[in-house]
């Protein structure tokens, strides 16, 4: 019973293997489309989770030392700490003596040079979530004129074989685009979500640093 099962999991999975490759010329974009989106979703992932790891300890540590004027010394727990909250408050430390608006000004300038960051390539996910699909469906259409083509050659009766076959291997396409264009929908809103709440710690960080800056110092 084990053999049979195993047999038949690997007739399956070849089925499908050949089934793809059937699928004609326009599983290439499609193929390719798929790998650009794993990379850009892992990528973005990292980046993203990387973006995130300012310590606990960061503001409070950043307000002390404002407070006390050790101003060279929250410059550099900034430059140590690689995120985008610390190159936001960096910016503003640097700024420290000049006029409070210009400060946020800084802030917020580099808060969008950030953000790009942040977003880098999520455009390119969302255009292969809509791309893909297209391909999907154009391939279909495509197969379907070549099996019509094949059937108009065929003298006498059209084989329901020969109908049946061309018109499952050109779904084939339309099958995998869905599937590579859900999947990068999917992901490219999961890294939105992400970036959205990285800009919210961002905001109210900026907006705690200027507070700071309009209490008495020591």
């Amino acid at each position: 019973m084990l053999l049979q099962i195993e047999t038949t999991e690997t007739l399956e999975s070849v089925s499908v293997f050949e089934l793809l490759l059937n699928g004609g010329y326009m599983m290439i974009p499609i193929l390719l489309l798929w790998i650009g989106a794993i990379y850009i979703f892992v990528e973005r992932l990292l980046v993203l989770k990387n973006a995130g790891k300012t310590p606990a300890d960061f503001k409070d540590r950043i307000r002390s030392l404002v407070l006390a004027g050790e101003v060279n010394g929250a410059r550099q727990l900034c430059a140590q700490t690689d995120t985008p909250v610390a190159r936001m408050i960096e910016k503003g430390v640097s700024r420290i003596g000049s006029p409070l608006k210009n400060i946020e000004v800084s802030i917020e300038n580099t808060g969008k040079i950030e953000l790009y960051r942040l977003e880098k390539n999520l455009s390119i996910l969302a255009t292969i979530s809509g791309a893909a699909p297209m391909i999907g469906f154009l391939g279909t259409v495509t197969g379907m004129i070549q099996a019509f083509i094949a059937i108009a050659q065929e003298e006498g009766a059209v084989s329901p074989k020969l109908l049946s076959s061309g018109i499952y291997e050109a779904m084939v396409t339309t099958a995998a685009g869905l599937f590579v264009g859900i999947l990068a929908y999917l992901g490219y809103n999961y890294l939105v979500s992400r970036v959205s709440k990285l800009v919210h710690t961002m905001e109210y960080s900026s907006i705690d640093f200027v507070d700071l800056l309009q209490e008495p110092q020591k």
